[in-house]
């Protein structure tokens, strides 16, 4: 009989963790170890290489607003299951517990370093941020909003594109937010897109890509289809770095790019120049 005995996996017992949980931060890009107070005082950036980590539509609207000037609109609004599709009023319910929202945007009434905009903000988080009939709806109503009270608009976008849980409804959003925003120009009224990581599908086929001047974060993925899906259906090798925002830039498609660090005050300073212009042309 021997004098020792192993011990089973089982009987250690659960080991329990040192640190809190999310109190670290792994960096994709370069591997780096990020504590949670640097990254929200740097805006989610890797303090080593400069990526740019996904953030919520709250902290967007603390990064980019005044404090206390944002008032939140069409809050209640929420997605109906028009079309029967299997369980996807659980999915509305399961992702509206797990980030607070309502849907996967938020807008409201704020100013920027004084100057009026209405802002709508895309939050990844809910359903990819994927575009609904809640999603165009909110945005079709924040501009309106805007040309009713001769502010600028801006939209943050980041979405995986149209919601296939709602077929055609969805599609019918790319007109309308589309049709709104021609009213807007119309009324010579400023409309700012900012594109964030991922922009794609019927979003970026539709309000993403349609501002007086548009904004990109540094190496967010803009497209229309994913870069498997394209090369599969052209038969051909994607040139390097495509649909990166810096391809998109060299290509025309977008105006800036910004780092969130220097996002308010960019957008401050757009709005000041164009504003003016767009309140004296509506005047006359």
């Amino acid at each position: 009989m021997p004098i020792f005995k192993r011990r089973s996996i089982s009987s250690l017992g659960t080991k329990k963790k040192d640190m809190p949980e999310g109190l670290w931060h792994n960096c994709p890009e370069c591997k780096a170890i990020i504590h949670e107070v640097d990254m929200k005082q740097r805006f989610r950036v890797c303090p080593k290489c400069d990526y740019h980590f996904t953030m919520t539509s709250g902290e967007r609207i603390e990064m980019l607003c005044d404090p206390g000037s944002f008032e939140e609109i069409d809050a209640k609004l929420e997605s109906v299951d028009a079309l029967g599709f299997k369980s996807y009023n659980d999915k509305i319910k399961s992702y509206q517990q797990k980030t607070g929202l309502r849907d996967a945007i938020v807008s409201g009434k704020a100013t920027i370093a004084g100057s009026p905009v209405v802002l709508a903000v895309m939050d990844f988080r809910f359903l990819g941020a994927s575009m609904g009939s809640v999603v165009g709806e909110k945005i079709t109503r924040a501009i309106e909003l805007a040309t009713a009270e001769k502010r600028g608009v801006i939209v943050v976008c980041a979405s995986g594109g149209a919601r296939m849980h709602e077929g055609i409804l969805s599609l019918m959003q790319m007109a309308k937010t589309s049709g709104a925003l021609a009213l807007h120009a119309e009324a010579g009224l400023p409309y700012i897109a900012v594109l964030t990581h991922p922009t794609t599908g019927g979003v970026t086929a539709s309000f993403a890509t349609l501002g007086d001047v548009i904004i990109a974060e540094p190496k967010c993925m803009i497209g229309f289809a994913g870069p498997r899906v394209v090369k599969e259906t052209t038969h051909q090798n994607l040139p390097p770095g495509f649909q990166t925002a810096e391809f998109m830039m060299e290509h025309g498609l977008v105006d800036l790019i910004v780092s969130r660090a220097d996002m308010r005050d960019r957008l401050s300073r757009l709005l000041k120049f164009m504003l003016p212009r767009a309140r004296s042309g509506a005047a006359a």
